[in-house]
């Protein structure tokens, strides 16, 4: 089956169950600064994970286009993708396990036709230090439900991947492993979950190639074997956990299922065939590139350029209809990454890009956006056409220059015999060449090269960047902590403070809040003076002291608008929305009271109840311009 069939199927076999059909998010998170991008369907859903209300109800489902930066260096193989589409449905407080194992297995086995004789489960094993107990209800729905095919399920309890590689299948059908495995948080085990995290065990489900298995990985296979006889195709989350102030574990709510699907692993198990790359979309991309560089998909020279071209030119294609623009920070050098490294293969395999008409990344853009624009509309028009085939363009161009420059470079330090990590990396990092290149231009001047010490400088670069990212999205929004969800109330209460005090010109350009403070961009042209920020601070604290109601709403987006109510620039909403209100008390989405609110703002939460429960003083710590007419501010409440 097709992608677009089976993200079809998907969508309609869950809306005959009661499920409303939610547009997929942006790759490009909203209020959430914990991620450069939406890595699954769950992360727009934090806050209704949380238990806030819905506006679409309780049974919804979509695809979600996803992103996974740390999966780039593992494309090239058969199964590893950085972009990919996230089947997924929700039960917020509705259904549990009782309605979603069953509703996945008839899936897979009615509407996509799977062998129930290839699929094999796992479930979560427990956790004793953090009173989590063993999910024995899910292993014994699976029972029921293969024992409907007439397949026996034997239980198996592996632990850890290690145990898995020690212990083998055992005969078994359902395997239960430990919280690496078998829980699911965005933070991923328990105990590195910050308080306020969801997070629960959850039952996967495996489809077996029947591929021999590869002894390099282990000495015998499970399910979680990397050997590529199996492949996960969906995940049952059961969200009913959050992790407290003092670390341990209380229960949500209510209980949620969060279940994912990788669309492109089903369409695989769907044509018996292991390799992802020869779903149509890829197989479309990697035709265009074998008849214009005469080479072989089947010859393993070029396999691994066939695939890296066909996965980052797709990934880049939604990255630039979603906004990111190619540079050297974070979104953007992520994406500037995909497009240099689509052109180094490229190289590999010959293709002639010497002019724009001519370019191969282009032309696989291209199909992409035909393949996709049904589903994805932000990818059809002339518009989006131009950004995309011009800055892929551009790309190529500016990589030409940077190899000019730099491989002769690396060929004088070839010809001495020996290229050291320290200047494999400075080059790298410095000049662009990328490292695999290094290596193919060492090997044809028989140079060798410091691999390891490259690897260790690398790994600190990466452990710097790291840390760089922590502490600028430190305790984001995503973190619901009591602070946190305390600082983001009065972030709301400073935007309508600075637009009385500077005037309504003054719109957000961005915010980030952790646990130990509130940061606020906005436009505006001119520093603040002493006696503002002090005016701001005192109307902010005065909303404190009157102790005003926040009220949660959902409006269709143009009554929102028209109520006056305040949203990031250049963010997409849908139809309907959420959205909080500071006082008077009673203000709901049809009291004529939404008059005199002190603000109102589109907002998917958390935030406190009453404007009391900030329980301090507001404070702005520093005012400062960080762009031609915009401002940031930074403040705590002590």
């Amino acid at each position: 089956m097709t992608l677009n069939q089976i993200r079809t199927k998907y969508v309609e076999y869950l809306k005959a169950r009661g499920h409303t059909l939610i547009p997929s998010a942006s790759l490009v998170p909203q209020n959430d600064p914990t991620t450069l991008f939406t890595g699954s369907g769950m992360q727009p859903l934090v806050p209704y994970l949380l238990g806030e209300p819905h506006p679409k109800g309780s049974r919804l489902v979509n695809s979600q286009k996803s992103f996974r930066a740390e999966d780039i260096e593992e494309v090239g193989d058969n199964r590893h993708t950085t972009f990919f589409e996230m089947l997924g449905n929700w039960s917020l407080g509705d259904y549990f396990k009782k309605e979603q194992l069953p509703w996945f297995f008839g899936f897979l086995t009615e509407e996509i036709g799977l062998d129930p004789k290839r699929l094999y489960v796992t479930a979560f094993i427990g956790d004793e230090k953090n009173s989590v107990p063993r999910d024995d209800e899910s292993a014994e729905i699976w029972q029921e439900l293969f024992a409907g095919k007439g397949i026996e399920a034997k239980i198996v309890p592996i632990g850890s991947e290690a145990d898995g590689y020690r212990l083998g299948m055992q005969g078994g059908r359902i395997f239960f492993y430990d919280a690496k495995k078998n829980w699911w948080s965005r933070a991923g085990v328990p105990e590195n979950m910050p308080a306020g995290e969801p997070g629960g065990p959850d039952s996967e489900v495996f489809y077996d190639f029947e591929t021999p298995h590869d002894p390099k990985f282990g000495a015998e296979c499970h399910p979680n074997c990397d050997c590529g006889r199996f492949l996960e195709i969906g995940n049952s989350v059961f969200m009913q956990y959050i992790k407290k102030e003092d670390g341990s574990f209380g229960l949500l709510p209510k209980q949620n299922v969060d279940f994912g699907g990788g669309l492109e692993r089903i369409s695989a198990a769907s044509s018996g065939n292991a390799d992802v790359f020869l779903i149509d979309v890829f197989v479309d991309i990697i035709d265009l590139l074998a008849h214009f560089s005469g080479k072989e998909y089947a010859d393993s020279r070029y396999q691994r350029s066939f695939r890296i071209i066909a996965d980052h030119m797709r990934a880049a294609t939604f990255m630039l209809a979603d906004g990111v623009r190619p540079s050297n920070t974070e979104r953007g050098y992520i994406l500037r990454r995909l497009i240099r490294r689509a052109a180094q293969h490229m190289m590999k395999l010959g293709a002639n890009d010497g002019e724009k008409e001519d370019s191969m990344l282009i032309r696989a853009a291209i199909i992409v956006v035909e393949k996709y624009k049904q589903a994805y509309p932000e990818l059809d028009g002339e518009e989006v056409y131009e950004v995309i085939t011009e800055e892929i363009w551009k790309e190529q161009v500016q990589f030409a220059h940077v190899l000019a420059e730099g491989v002769p470079r690396v060929i004088k330090i070839a010809q001495t015999g020996y290229i050291s990590g320290a200047q494999a990396f400075g080059v790298s990092s410095t000049l662009g060449v990328p490292f695999e290149m290094i290596q193919e231009i060492a090997a044809e001047h028989k140079a060798d090269v410091g691999e390891l010490d490259f690897e260790a400088a690398m790994e600190k670069h990466r452990e710097v960047s790291r840390a760089g990212i922590e502490q600028k999205f430190k305790g984001g929004l995503a973190d619901t902590s009591e602070k946190t969800t305390r600082l983001h109330t009065a972030h709301h209460l400073l935007l309508k403070a600075l637009q009385i005090v500077l005037g309504d010109q003054v719109k957000q350009r961005g915010s980030n809040i952790t646990q130990e403070r509130l940061r606020i961009d906005f436009s505006y042209g001119q520093k603040m003076t002493q006696e503002q920020i002090r005016e701001v601070e005192d109307i902010v604290n005065e909303q404190i002291r009157n102790a005003l109601p926040v009220v949660r709403s959902t409006l269709p987006k143009e009554e929102a608008e028209q109520l006056g109510a305040q949203h990031e620039f250049g963010a997409k909403y849908p139809d309907v929305v959420s959205v909080y209100s500071v006082g008077p008390a009673g203000a709901s989405e049809r009291d004529p009271q939404f008059d005199a609110a002190f603000s109102i703002e589109f907002c998917g939460g958390p935030h406190v109840s009453n404007t009391s429960d900030l329980a301090g003083t507001f404070k702005i710590q520093k005012e400062e311009a960080i762009a031609s007419g915009i401002r940031r501010i930074k403040a705590i409440i002590t």
